[in-house]
C-alpha cells in the first residue's frame, strides 16, 4: 500500500493521540503550576507528531528517515518527562501508566517505520509527483 498523505501514516495517527492528552494534563493540577515542564512536554509531544509530517512532506527517503529519528527522539524526551512528573507527583500513577503506554507504543511504531525506511536503498520520492 502506498501512502499518499502524511495523515495516512499509522505512526502519525498514533502520535496525534497523546498530544491532546498532554495538553489536558499540563493544564491542570500541579503540572499547570510548572509552566516550564508543561511547555517542554507539549513541545516534545507536538514534535513527535510534526516531524513525521514534515519528513514525509520532504518527499525523499533520506530526509524522511532523518525526521523519523527526530520524531522518535522527541517521543523519548516526552517519556522521560512523564517519569519525572510521576517522581515529583505531578501525575497520579494511573494517569502516568496510561499516557506512558501510549507514548511507548508511538515510539515502537515510529522506530519500526524508521527501520523500514532505512532499508530502502534508492533515493526516490515518497509521493509520485504529477506532471
Amino acid at each position: 500500500m502506498t501512502v499518499a498523505r502524511f495523515q495516512d501514516l499509522i505512526a502519525w495517527q498514533l502520535a496525534r493521540q497523546p498530544v491532546k492528552t498532554v495538553y489536558v494534563v499540563t493544564s491542570k493540577g500541579r503540572l499547570a503550576q510548572d509552566p516550564w515542564m508543561a511547555d517542554q512536554m507539549r513541545r516534545a509531544a507536538v514534535s513527535t507528531m510534526a516531524n513525521l509530517a514534515e519528513g514525509f512532506e520532504r518527499g525523499n527517503v533520506g530526509d524522511f528517515h532523518r525526521f523519523l529519528s527526530i520524531s522518535k527522539s522527541s517521543c523519548g524526551e516526552l517519556l522521560s518527562h512523564l517519569y519525572l512528573c510521576l517522581d515529583v507527583e505531578y501525575l497520579p500513577e494511573k494517569e502516568f501508566e496510561s499516557l506512558s503506554a501510549r507514548v511507548q507504543e508511538v515510539g515502537r511504531v515510529v522506530g519500526g517505520l524508521r527501520a523500514s525506511v532505512g532499508r530502502r536503498r534508492m533515493r526516490r520520492p515518497l509521493v509520485p509527483h504529477s506532471s
